[in-house]
């Protein structure tokens, strides 16, 4: 229960266990295509958009969207929400890297390309929330001040909390300088004289302190690097890469 199945090489991927709750989680690969309004080619993508989520029965319309910048700030979104970013990049929500909601059928949605997507879920509330984190959000915290404000908002317990990490770049390919020791330490492997990075692992950590069940973190354990046949790779592909998108709803 709870792991991570692909469907099909065309189909999208979810965590096996949630699809038997009112939630859907899950996480799109190359074969639908860029997802980003912003990079890569964006020509088709709101027909990418429909087509794969309409899988998942879920509105591409109505997804709400965040326009991510690497830092920590986290949206509460509401049915006033609905739809921001569905169709035009400038209307996704304003610098904002996590998406949090107790609201049924209202799509949360975030885009990575190497980044880690990470997926939380309060059954009990019940309350979910998705964040795109990258080196620089999670510097700042971002999992914490998430689990944080669900607590806040939601009155949600840590020790009740699912987590799920979606595909990103792992320590076998994410390459940092030397100065990253400072950053994260106990958490660089050094090859040789060079360095990498394992961004999944200082996310569990803060998670599991913020009392998170370690029995209840999920792990895709897809590295976006190694199978950039099947995932996008900005470190692998450069600027005009395109984006995965990893969605969640409660139904």
């Amino acid at each position: 229960m709870f792991e991570p199945v692909p469907l099909s090489q065309k189909e999208y991927y979810l965590f096996e266990g949630f699809s038997s709750l009112n939630l859907i989680v899950a996480f799109s690969s190359r074969h639908h295509k860029n997802m980003s309004l912003l990079y890569g080619d964006t020509k088709d993508v709101p027909n990418n958009r429909k087509v794969f989520l309409s899988g998942l029965g879920i509105n591409y319309l109505d997804l709400a969207c965040a326009k991510q910048v690497h830092g920590s700030k986290t949206k509460y979104v509401q049915e006033e929400d609905k739809g921001k970013g569905a169709l035009a990049y400038d209307t996704a929500l304003a610098d904002t890297d996590a998406l949090i909601t107790d609201r049924e059928n209202l799509p949360l949605a975030i885009f990575t390309a190497d980044c880690l997507p990470i997926f939380l879920y309060d059954p009990k509330i019940p309350a979910i929330a998705l964040i795109h984190a990258g080196w620089r959000s999670t510097q700042e915290n971002i999992a914490v001040k998430v689990i944080t404000l669900m607590q806040v908002k939601f009155n949600a317990h840590p020790e009740n909390l699912f987590v799920s990490f979606g595909p990103a770049i792992r320590e076998c390919c994410y390459e940092v300088g030397e100065e990253f020791q400072g950053l994260f330490p106990g958490y660089l492997v050094e090859k040789g004289r060079h360095y990498y990075l394992d961004l999944v692992g200082i996310n569990k950590s803060k998670i599991l302190d913020s009392g998170v069940k370690e029995k209840n973190i999920l792990d895709s354990k897809v590295c976006t690097s190694c199978r950039n046949s099947e995932f996008f790779s900005y470190r692998r592909e450069g600027n005009y890469c395109g984006r995965m998108m990893s969605v969640m709803m409660l139904r």
